[in-house]
C-alpha cells in the first residue's frame, strides 16, 4: 500500500472515532439561564452574555438558534472596522443629486433576504470605541448603512471581562444601556454528565396569550410602582467606569424592565428567572428593589386578614410571611380597637402553628405593646405562649453559645 493511500486510509479511520466521540445523547433540563435568555430574546430586546473564555457561550446560542428555528450569523466585533456597521460609501451614478449612499456588508444582506435570524456579535468587550459606537445604531435602530434589519431578526451579543478578554476595552455607557446584561456560568453537574455523553437540552418557556393583558397591567404597576416612591432610581448613571459598561437605570431599561416583566409573567417564569431578566437590565441594587417591591405587591390587605382571621391564607414564604405578620400589627395600630386587637392575636396564633414560631415574636412583642388596660387578654394568646418561649428561648441559647465562640 502506498504511503498516499494508507494516509487516507487512517484519516478514514479517524473519522470514523470522531463520528463515535460525537454521537451523544441528550435529556430535558432546567436552565435559568437559557430560559431568562430566550425569554429576553422573543423580547425583542438586544442581549449581551458575559462569561470567561470557553464558558459555553457560543454553544449556547447555537442551542438557542436551533430551539427557535432561527438560522444562527456570528460576527467578530473585534475583526471588524467602523465602517462595516455603519456602512461603506459608494460612489453612485448622479452623486450630487443622490448623495453617496452607504453600502451594507453581505451578512446584513443576507438577514434582510432570509426576513429572520439570530445576529450573534461575538467580543464585543475586544471591540475598540470606534467599534463599538458604530454599533450604536445597529443595536438601538437595527440599520446596517442604508438597510434596515426586519423584525424577524434578534441580536444576542458576548463579551469576556476585561480582566480576560485580549486587549480588552470597557463597553461604552451608550452601549452597555442598551442591552440586557445576562452572566453567564457553567454548571459543574451539566459539564461533567456532557463529557459522560450525556448533554442537556432546555425546555424553552412558552407564553400563554390569555396572560397578556394581565402581564402588561402587572408589569407597569410594578415598574411605575416602584419609581414613584423612589424617583432617584429613574436614572442613575455608576461612578465607576466599569459598573458603566454594565446594567444600569435610565429611563431605556427601565422600559426595558417592563417589557421582560410582561413577557416572564405571560410565560409564568419562576423569581429565579425574573431576577436575572431585572438585574439585568437596570444593575443588581435597583433591580433588588424592584423584585422586593414586587413581592409585596402580592401581600394580602392587612384589613381583609383583620376582618376573618379564621380563613385568612397567609404567604408561605418566610420573608413575606414577616411582611404580612408586622402589615397586621401597623394597621391595628393605625386604628386600635378591641376587636381588631383580638383578630390579630387570631392571625398570629395561626401564623405560629403553620410556620416558624420565631416570625411571631416581634409582632408578637408589639401587638402586646398596643394593648388598653381595660381589654381582657385573649384565649388566642395562651396558643401562642408556648412557642414563643421555646422561640425566645433558643435565641438565648444561641447568644450564649456565639458569646462562648468569642471569648
Amino acid at each position: 500500500m502506498s504511503t498516499e493511500a494508507h494516509s487516507d486510509s487512517q484519516l478514514t479511520i479517524a473519522g470514523d472515532l470522531l463520528s463515535l466521540l460525537g454521537d451523544v445523547a441528550t435529556e430535558p433540563r432546567p436552565n435559568l439561564q437559557l430560559e431568562a435568555l430566550t425569554l429576553a430574546v422573543a423580547a425583542d430586546l438586544p442581549v449581551l452574555l458575559w462569561g470567561e473564555p470557553g464558558i459555553g457561550k457560543t454553544a449556547a446560542l447555537t442551542q438557542l438558534s436551533d430551539a427557535l428555528d432561527l438560522p444562527l450569523t456570528t460576527v467578530i466585533a473585534s475583526v471588524h472596522e467602523p465602517s462595516d456597521f455603519s456602512g461603506l460609501p459608494i460612489i453612485g451614478d448622479d452623486p450630487a443629486t443622490q448623495g453617496v449612499p452607504m453600502a451594507p456588508p453581505e451578512w446584513a444582506v443576507r438577514l434582510v433576504r432570509a426576513g429572520r435570524g439570530l445576529l450573534f456579535l461575538d467580543e464585543l468587550s475586544t471591540a475598540p470605541p470606534a467599534v463599538q459606537a458604530a454599533l450604536l445604531r445597529l443595536v438601538l435602530e437595527r440599520r446596517i448603512g442604508t438597510l434596515r434589519l426586519p423584525p424577524g431578526v434578534r441580536i444576542v451579543a458576548a463579551a469576556n471581562p476585561r480582566s480576560s478578554a485580549a486587549d480588552g476595552w470597557e463597553l461604552s455607557p451608550p452601549l452597555a444601556n442598551r442591552f440586557v446584561h445576562l452572566n453567564w456560568v457553567h454548571d459543574h453537574e451539566v459539564v461533567v454528565r456532557g463529557l459522560g455523553g450525556t448533554w442537556p437540552y432546555a425546555t424553552l418557556p412558552t407564553l400563554d396569550p390569555e396572560k397578556f393583558p394581565e402581564a402588561v397591567d402587572f408589569a407597569r404597576r410594578a415598574v411605575c410602582g416602584l419609581l414613584s416612591g423612589r424617583p432617584k432610581l429613574v436614572h442613575q448613571l455608576p461612578s465607576s467606569e466599569a459598573r458603566r459598561g454594565g446594567a444600569w437605570p435610565s429611563p431605556r431599561s427601565w422600559e426595558m424592565t417592563v417589557r421582560l416583566i410582561a413577557f416572564a409573567t405571560a410565560a409564568g417564569a419562576g423569581r429565579d428567572v425574573l431576577s436575572l431578566l431585572v438585574r439585568g437590565s437596570v444593575g443588581d441594587g435597583p433591580g433588588f428593589e424592584l423584585l422586593t417591591s414586587i413581592d409585596r405587591m402580592d401581600l394580602p390587605d392587612p384589613e381583609l386578614l383583620l376582618a376573618d382571621p379564621d380563613a385568612a391564607d397567609l404567604p408561605t414564604r418566610g420573608d413575606l410571611r414577616q411582611a404580612a405578620l408586622d402589615a397586621v400589627v401597623a394597621a391595628v395600630r393605625s386604628r386600635r380597637t378591641k376587636a381588631r386587637w383580638d383578630a390579630a392575636w387570631v392571625l398570629l396564633a395561626k401564623a405560629a402553628e403553620t410556620g416558624a414560631p420565631d416570625l411571631v415574636v416581634v409582632p408578637a412583642t408589639t401587638l402586646a405593646s398596643l394593648r388598653h388596660e381595660t381589654w381582657d387578654v385573649p384565649a388566642s394568646i395562651e396558643r401562642l405562649t408556648g412557642m414563643v418561649s421555646v422561640s425566645q428561648g433558643a435565641d438565648r441559647a444561641a447568644a450564649r453559645i456565639t458569646a462562648q465562640v468569642g471569648r
